[in-house]
């Protein structure tokens, strides 16, 4: 490694590796050079490495056996499900790691993270690229300058399918050589976690909003909430419908200072755009951050600001087309080359996951089921 280009280890080849941090990493080879390549997907690894003028010993099957390879400096850990094993074997080789969301399902997951994070002196940085757009760091500067009291924080996600999300971007079609007994090993491995989380007899229902919903999407939410609002301290009141579905889910809580919370997550099949909002209300007025689809790059994150000129309402509106996934890539080399802090790690995955088993804990006191595993104890 030199001081100004990592060669890096990208783990996991799929959706948001082609639509997004690919793309993004033939835009930043002054800062990256692509070195290795993993995918369970043999001919999917290939078609990456060539694309990166990588050879056959520059693609990999096995996470562990890129990590051993000695091509990496540091490693982008996007592959699906929970990232603990995975980001844990990279922090446990020394190697910095950039790791999408979920950090993981489980407490104990983020806890061994933790260690190895401190035994090794290795850094890990958590994917939640909001926190790097140019809207939402603004948006912190106008609260910080002005100081207000907030009253209350509404969070809106209104999600469309994934298909038509994605209709742009030109995907590869689903690998076929992968086998079925991996998929099935990998399936059974995330019913695991998910019983160490909720418990054994946690319904199929809430298990799939945990890790997909809550942790899958509603996490970026919750981040931008902390930098903005402060950390969630309870949860009230949750709710899911319609019943025998995860279409809707909703939860209001307090965060310090007593300032209410409301989050609002819907899937709508149909719906002609995704549209995410993030709006902080407080006595002088208001400040609202909506952001566009993720896999639209370069789209406007619109921030609003709200409040008065003497006798007079006035409203601001700000756009900014920065990516903040590309932000999110040089905030990763700054800081494995120079150590430069991130704005959220380990510290702040562990604290979404308790908040996530809270609002599952409520949800399942609404349904009358008990939970047990980690999500059960206060």
């Amino acid at each position: 490694m030199t001081r100004s280009r990592v060669r890096l280890g990208v783990i996991g080849l799929g959706v948001v590796a082609q639509a997004v941090h690919l793309p993004l990493l033939r835009n930043q080879r002054d800062l990256f050079e692509v070195t290795a390549v993993c995918d369970l997907s043999a001919e999917r690894a290939a078609r990456v490495a060539e694309r990166f003028g990588l050879g056959a010993a520059g693609r990999f099957r096995s996470a562990e056996e890129l990590l051993d390879s000695g091509l990496v400096d540091a490693v982008l850990v996007l592959t699906s499900g929970s990232h603990g094993q995975v980001a844990g074997a990279a922090l446990g080789r020394g190697l910095p790691t950039l790791c999408e969301k979920p950090l993981a399902y489980t407490l104990a997951e983020a806890d061994s993270l933790e260690r190895l994070s401190a035994k090794e002196g290795t850094p890990l940085q958590l994917g939640y690229m909001k926190l790097y757009d140019p809207a939402v760091r603004r948006a912190h500067r106008e609260l910080a300058a002005t100081g207000p009291v907030l009253r209350v924080v509404e969070v809106t996600v209104l999600h469309p399918s994934g298909s038509s999300q994605l209709a742009h971007a030109n995907l590869e079609p689903p690998p076929s050589d992968v086998p079925a007994s991996t998929l099935a090993a990998l399936s059974q491995e995330t019913s695991q976690r998910q019983e160490q989380a909720l418990g054994l007899e946690a319904p199929a229902e809430l298990r799939q909003l945990y890790t997909e919903v809550l942790l899958g999407s509603l996490v970026h939410d919750l981040a931008v909430v902390r930098l903005l609002a402060g950390e969630l301290e309870r949860v009230d009141h949750a709710d899911l419908w319609p019943e025998g579905s995860w279409s809707s889910v909703a939860a209001d809580g307090v965060l310090a200072g007593d300032v209410r919370v409301s989050l609002r997550w819907h899937y709508l099949d149909r719906y002609p755009a995704y549209r995410e909002e993030v709006r902080l209300h407080h006595e002088q007025g208001s400040i609202a951050l909506t952001f566009p689809s993720p896999f639209l790059l370069n789209a406007p994150t619109v921030l609003t600001v709200t409040d008065a000129d003497g006798e007079v309402a006035r409203s601001r509106e700000d756009r900014s087309t920065v990516e903040a996934f590309e932000q999110e890539l040089v905030a990763f080399h700054r800081l494995v080359t120079e150590g430069q802090p991130v704005a959220a790690g380990i510290a702040e995955g562990r604290a979404d996951i308790v908040t996530c088993q809270r609002i599952l804990r409520r949800l399942a006191e609404r349904r009358g089921v008990e939970l047990a595993g980690e999500a059960a104890s206060p």
